[in-house]
């Protein structure tokens, strides 16, 4: 799947503060200690969703926030405190749970944009505020109690951390008698929290590092260490022992100095004894804490870090300077590792190598740290053993590619650990040509497993590594390598396919660029390669290494790149985009390149994998299409299509390899020459033919057009009419008439004849249901439509030449008939891929015969006004209709239409669209984002369309259609305003457009016409209830010339009401008569029908009936009393089987109901 572009906004400062403040503002007004009633509770969620909204606009820049934090922060945290104050001095310990949560989780959210770190710096952090906290923890009746309020417990445990830090003495907060009762409270609070497997187990592990690390606690460390012995089990819980390593980090990162040394052997054997413990060392979280752990405590056993050191690469104001900094030696330089330290970076060698990123990512961050503190003989050694681990998995002669799937890891890990190196100054430059060498590899990492590669963390964490040396090498260092190391990245940076490595290699060209200088054409090649240049795959493929390749410095290496990597990628597409991308290169020099690179792409059609083959035979048809550009280049394009031979041609016809017949065709199709076809059997390729005719048999439809293309192609070049008379007599199955359909429209009738007439009659019998050899595929009938199209469009020049005005209305009246395709079957309405095809071409043949209407004499024979009106309201029907895409579709094309200029031809304002001016103010111009798709932008605009007579018909059709939808976003605005538009109407008014009676007339005979059809009729008789319910016909009522009428709509819904079997059908027919009752003047009919239902033998129409004739006579104002109805409607169990007693309350109901 193609990359798509990112919104690519940025923004520079918090902009939406004021609007993020005031609705912060009216949640914080809000009472905690009392429920909101149900639609507050829904103004106050939608309040906080906003303020959601408004934070993820700025998670990409976070930062921007950081000058409004003590704004948004301290009010929340206070409203907190001030919640939790009242509650422990029991003040008001009632509180709202949704109020308090949505605040909790408000601060949450700071903390998920910012971090803990810099959120927690603005809570509240007095000496009196431990009993606060500490009281709100403990309580019994505490929200934080509630299993849901998981953001308030995470929230006041970092609240306690905070606390924790404070310099005071915990005893002063212990009554008499129970010295320590406050660390232990506050121990107890912690731990209670810490089997958690939410986001309170990591507030809490902060805040027992926090208390532990006090001088008046650090006791209770010792006893922590010992509960820690018996946690670490085989049958114990991992979210505790994830949580009691949690601790241990954070006490070893921070803790005293003291307290590390004392507990060193202590914490060392808890961590040791995590690698006998399977179950535990099976955790991913638990073996990164074990990495962190250890790195910690190395770190804390070595001296502060004894580099002053190395320089951070030249800045911009000293860019390409001679005076680089020199590294600066460290002091000191020679002491004694202690054991301890090298047994921890033996385990970092392995962890750097652990199967999950985290953990490598740890233990390689882990490494680095050490290394700064380490002599700088050691962390040589550190580097030369991190550089040996790329060698483990690698073969002899070093191929980038030669490495098993299991090397991944191994080489992310090494990748990781060398760009912390690096990025701490740590890579000397004794270690520069082997690292450059592992990186060029790394860089490609890309190793084929099934149907995908990995190794996509590799190649990110190479570009990290080169961005890191970057920031911290001599220019003088880095020179020897810069042109390699350049080629390198410009291919990974618009040739990867994943975006982030694409992006990630540019960041690293453009550190080596801004800092170093080095780079050939830097600046330039960065400004065609940044960020959002190569955020787009397509772009990056066809865009930016076109314009990089302008420089020959990168050209060849890109060239070489695509015929060895892209060509051969096991994706589809980006073999596709390589193919297109090397045509473009090409083109910069095609008469040096073209031959050569044709040549090496050949190369890859000799190879016995098949991905191969398919990228060569892409890359062959590309340079084909290139060669055609200029006459001069007619013999590298023939030998382009000799190639094929190489090929065997078992290779190409297997129904296995579909890609490389499709390939195979696509080349034939422009490679294909004069001199080849004359030659027959004596061809270079003997089985080109085959090939094609292969092709038009396959199953699959891209391999069908591609073959239909090839032989498009030969058309242009020799008369296929002996073709065409076999295709059309022996192509009869489903598959075949498919192709077939497709290929009569793409033959150039212009060059020769190719049995034309034969071919129009054929698509026309293929779409003809009357004939016996009608197309039953509903793809091969949508091709034919489509050819229909596409022969008008090849013959238009002459047109008639080749179409005689009586075949062009054929052609006409059988598109016309498409528009009425409403086949469906498994797949659904397949019936709409006709229509949308119909739409499309009819349109195409519409335009062309306008726009060449000079050319035409008998213009009005062809396309007759009459005709071209009936085509609009028939595109117009379809724009109004239920389904989406073919609204769109028609919405479009009627767009196209409408903007088109009169034909040039005697009264051509025939031709005029009616109500053109209507059309144009409303449906062309700025849709404000919507369009024909979007039901609620053209259902108030599309029911004024029933104004205009000419399209009201087919129109009126259509929206009814669309009131039967099932989806939400057609009915409910296509029902709502033809309530609205029909309220709208006068009852009778001659002058007027139209009015309610002729409204109903067109509902009724559209009815009438489709009796046998349920899905016209059960949409006519919906529609006639929306404009009941909405009281609209009651106006029809009232006029004794519309009586008549209204009982043709009641006799309508009461036809053949017990012969029916459509369940929704009849449910709409009783919807229609119970609706009528409160009508006095069609209540008698009504109630006589209303038995009928009541008693009918489908159990779900005589309960719904009864339901729907309560709830009529609750709503509305019948003008009689209901009581004794509604008492038999609610005592009869309408669903039972006992018809005699049914009969018997449907009667009484009947006789019950006062008739006019």
């Amino acid at each position: 799947m193609e990359d798509v572009d990112d919104d690519g906004t940025l923004f520079t400062s918090f902009s939406r503060y004021e609007e993020f403040s005031e609705i912060l503002q009216s949640l914080l007004t809000v009472d905690l200690s009392s429920d909101p009633s149900s639609e507050d509770d829904r103004c106050e969620d939608l309040k906080f969703r906003k303020l959601g909204e408004i934070l993820d606009q700025y998670q990409e820049q976070p930062y921007l926030l950081d000058p409004y934090l003590e704004q948004l922060v301290i009010p929340v945290a206070q409203a907190l405190k001030g919640h939790a104050k009242d509650f422990v001095t029991g003040q008001s310990t009632a509180y709202s749970s949704n109020r308090l949560n949505r605040l909790a989780l408000l601060m949450y959210s700071y903390i998920k944009f910012r971090g803990y770190k810099s959120i927690t710096r603005y809570l509240p952090h007095e000496v009196s505020d431990l009993s606060i906290a500490l009281g709100y923890m403990l309580s019994p009746q505490s929200p934080v109690q509630n299993p849901t309020q998981w953001a308030m417990r995470y929230i006041v445990l970092l609240w306690l951390s905070l606390i924790c830090r404070l310099p005071f003495d915990l005893a002063q907060f212990d009554d008499d008698g129970s010295i320590g009762k406050t660390a232990l409270d506050l121990e107890l609070v912690a731990k209670s929290n810490l089997a958690k497997s939410g986001l309170e187990r990591e507030g809490a592990a902060l805040m027992l590092s926090r208390l532990y690390m006090r001088q008046d606690t650090g006791t209770l460390f010792s006893d922590f260490l010992t509960d820690c012995g018996g946690i670490f089990d085989a049958s114990s819980d991992v979210f505790v022992c994830i949580g009691a390593l949690q601790v241990l980090a954070e006490v070893t990162k921070s803790g005293p100095l003291e307290l590390i040394q004392l507990s060193l052997p202590r914490i060392r054997t808890i961590v040791a004894s995590l690698e006998t413990l399977t179950l535990l060392q099976s955790n991913s979280m638990i073996r990164k804490l074990r990495s962190k752990i250890n790195s910690r405590i190395a770190t804390r056993l070595l001296p502060a870090t004894r580099i002053s050191f190395a320089q951070k690469g030249p800045s911009l104001a000293s860019f390409g300077s001679q005076n680089d900094v020199e590294d600066l030696h460290r002091q000191d330089d020679d002491f004694e590792v202690p054991t301890d330290v090298e047994e921890i970076i033996e385990e970092l060698f392995e962890a750097i190598q652990d199967k999950d990123t985290i953990v490598r990512w740890s233990a390689a961050k882990g490494l680095a740290r050490i290394s700064e503190r380490l002599p700088r003989s050691f962390s040589d050694q550190v580097l030369d053993n991190i550089l040996s681990l790329f060698s483990i998995h690698s073969v002899e002669d070093d191929k980038q590619f030669e490495v098993p799937p299991i090397a991944e890891g191994t080489w992310h890990g090494t990748c990781l650990a060398c760009a912390e190196m690096a990025r701490r100054g740590l890579v000397s430059e004794s270690h520069f040509p082997d690292l450059v060498r592992w990186l060029s590899k790394a860089l490609f990492f890309d190793v084929r497993k099934g149907a995908h590669s990995i190794g996509s963390s590799v190649r990110d964490a190479a570009a990290y590594v080169l961005w890191s040396l970057a920031r911290t090498q001599t220019v003088r260092a880095f020179a020897p390598y810069a042109n390699a190391l350049a080629q390198c990245l410009i291919r990974v940076t618009v040739y990867d396919r994943e975006i982030h490595i694409r992006r990630a290699a540019s960041a690293a060209f453009q550190e080596n660029v801004g800092r170093m200088g080095l780079f050939p054409h830097g600046i330039d090649v960065l400004a065609k390669t940044d960020f959002f240049a190569v955020s787009n795959r397509r772009n990056a493929f066809m865009n930016a290494a076109v314009d990089v390749a302008r420089h020959g410095e990168y050209r060849p290496f890109l060239i070489s790149h695509l015929l060895a990597t892209t060509l051969r990628h096991w994706d589809v597409n980006m073999r596709i985009l390589g193919a297109q991308s090397l045509r473009a290169l090409c083109e910069h020099d095609l008469e040096m390149l073209g031959p050569s690179v044709a040549t090496r792409a050949a190369d890859l059609l000799k190879s016995l994998d098949t991905v191969d083959v398919h990228g060569g035979l892409l890359a062959l048809t590309q340079l084909a299409m290139a060669f055609q550009t200029s006459p001069s280049h007619e013999e590298h394009r023939r030998q382009a299509f000799t190639y094929l031979a190489l090929i065997p041609s078992t290779t190409i016809l297997s129904p296995r390899n579909v890609l490389i017949t499709e390939a195979a065709c696509k080349l034939i199709a422009e490679s294909i020459s004069p001199k080849e076809i004359e030659l027959n059997e004596a061809s270079s390729v003997p089985h080109w033919k085959t090939i094609i005719d292969e092709g038009l048999k396959s199953r699959n439809t891209t391999v069908q057009e591609a073959a239909a293309t090839a032989l498009a192609s030969t058309s242009r070049l020799v008369d296929c009419s002996q073709v065409v008379q076999r295709l059309i007599r022996t192509f009869k199955s489903t598959t075949m008439q498919q192709s077939l359909a497709h290929v009569l429209g793409l033959l150039d009738y212009t060059s020769f004849n190719h049995d034309r007439e034969e071919a129009v009659r054929r698509l026309l019998d293929g779409v003809d249901e009357a004939s016996p050899s009608k197309f039953n595929n509903i793809e091969a009938r949508r091709n034919a439509f489509l050819s229909l199209a596409q022969l008008i469009n090849t013959v238009v020049p002459a047109l008639s030449n080749y179409i005689s005005p009586v075949i062009m209305q054929d052609i006409l009246d059988a598109l016309e008939r498409g528009l009425e395709d409403y086949t469906t079957n498994e797949r659904g309405d397949v019936g709409s891929w006709v229509r949308m095809a119909c739409i499309e071409s009819l349109s195409k043949i519409c335009q062309l015969l306008i726009s060449g209407a000079s050319s035409l004499p008998n213009f009005e024979e062809y396309l007759p006004p009459e005709r071209y009106h009936r085509i609009i309201a028939g595109i117009l029907k379809q724009g109004v209709e239920r389904l989406d895409n073919v609204r769109q579709q028609a919405g479009s094309h009627f767009e196209q239409l409408l903007g088109l200029k009169l034909p040039k031809t005697s009264n051509a304002e025939r031709w005029s669209v009616h109500a053109e001016e209507f059309f144009n103010a409303n449906f062309i111009g700025d849709h404000d984002g919507a369009g024909w798709q979007n039901g609620d932008w053209l259902f108030p605009r599309a029911v004024q369309i029933l104004n205009v007579q000419h399209y009201r018909r087919p129109v009126l059709h259509g929206l009814v259609l669309s009131v039967g939808s099932k989806t939400g976003s057609t009915q409910r605005p296509v029902c709502k305003n033809i309530a609205q538009y029909g309220q709208n109407l006068d009852v009778m008014n001659a002058d007027a457009d139209y009015d309610l009676r002729r409204l109903t007339l067109d509902l009724l005979q559209l009815g009438t016409r489709n009796l046998t059809a349920n899905n016209i009729v059960v949409p006519v008789l919906q529609t006639l209830n929306i404009l009941l319910e909405a009281d609209t016909l009651v106006k029809l009522s009232e006029r004794a010339d519309c009586n008549e009428l209204m009982k043709d709509v009641l006799k309508l819904a009461g036809r053949n009401i017990d012969g029916l079997k459509n369940i929704q059908r009849i449910a709409e027919s009783m919807k229609v008569v119970v609706n009528m009752i409160p009508i006095a003047s069609m209540r008698n009919k009504a109630i006589t029908l209303i038995e009928k239902f009541l008693i009918h033998r489908f159990p779900k129409i005589r309960s719904d009936t009864a339901e729907f004739l309560y709830l009529v006579l609750q709503t509305k104002e019948v003008g009689f009393e209901t009581d004794d109805v509604e008492e038999i409607l609610l005592e009869t169990e309408w669903s039972s089987q006992d018809i005699a007693n049914l009969k018997l309350s449907a009667e009484k109901v009947v006789s019950v109901l006062p008739r006019n």
